[in-house]
């Protein structure tokens, strides 16, 4: 699911929210929960990831990721969680599971986050940190060394050339380099990056663990709020005070935003001319 936040006082974008399918091995996320692997197959129905949470300029000047990221715990999302899933049937299992969204993960870029931290409102923390990624992922292999395995695996007649649709497996990407690795004798440990991720949970039910972990059937959504109340929240705790500290976001101008996407390409322009002497 994917939302726009809008600023009802100027019509301005704010920023962007996506929510999405968690990954269905994250050590720490299960270690916080504490569920069996069945309970997790019959239950990972009632988490979602945040793999886009994010302000646009001026906002991101006035802490306005952390408005954002804020709002995955709303009423309205998990309202409209609830009317694209709640009638929906499994891919893989074929059931109808009429799953509750429970609880919402999301990771850091690299290392610890100063987006998530101190992400409370009204004494209530909005964001949790749970611990860190081991470091495995498949972000250090180019696209074009990705495609030739791709190949590889194609000549070699071997199944993870194309079983990347949903319900064949998580991870798909991550396995198909594993397993070439393994078929041309190198280490799939080389899948090991290094570079670990905070990862962060927001329980939207009070109950969350228990729901998930089977130890009782009913989300309490009693201390859920609405997207105008947290929002009202987060402008008092970070918009006005930071606007106040630094009123330099009053210089922003749209062409601003032609600049930061220029931005990348001179530092790659800058790349090349130092390699080249």
């Amino acid at each position: 699911m994917r939302f726009l936040v809008w600023d009802d006082a100027n019509r301005k974008l704010i920023g962007l929210m996506a929510i999405g399918d968690p990954v269905f091995n994250l050590k720490v996320r299960d270690t916080w929960v504490g569920w069996t692997v069945e309970q997790r197959r019959e239950r990972l129905v009632d988490v979602l990831d945040a793999y886009v949470l994010g302000s646009l300029p001026p906002y991101n000047m006035l802490l306005g990721g952390k408005l954002v990221a804020c709002l995955a715990c709303t009423s309205e999302v998990r309202d409209a969680f609830a009317a694209k899933y709640a009638k929906s049937r499994g891919v893989i299992s074929k059931k109808r599971k009429q799953p509750s969204l429970c609880l919402v993960t999301t990771t850091s870029a690299l290392g610890r986050s100063s987006v998530y931290n101190r992400m409370k409102l009204d004494g209530r923390l909005y964001f949790a940190p749970i611990g860190f990624t081991s470091g495995w992922g498949h972000f250090h292999i180019p696209d074009r060394l990705f495609a030739s395995m791709r190949q590889y695996l194609a000549e070699a007649k071997d199944a993870y050339t194309n079983n990347h649709r949903f319900g064949d497996g998580p991870n798909w990407k991550l396995r198909a380099v594993r397993k070439v690795l393994s078929l041309i004798g190198m280490n799939p440990d080389l899948l090991r990056h290094g570079l670990s991720r905070e990862v962060f949970v927001c329980e939207l039910a009070r109950n969350a663990k228990e729901v998930l972990a089977g130890t009782t059937p009913v989300p309490d959504y009693s201390q859920l709020l609405s997207v105008g109340d947290v929002a009202a929240l987060a402008k008092e705790r970070w918009i006005m005070p930071r606007a106040e500290r630094k009123p330099e976001f009053r210089a922003w101008r749209r062409d601003g935003l032609l600049d930061l996407l220029a931005l990348p390409n001179r530092v790659m322009a800058l790349r090349r001319a130092v390699q080249t002497g």
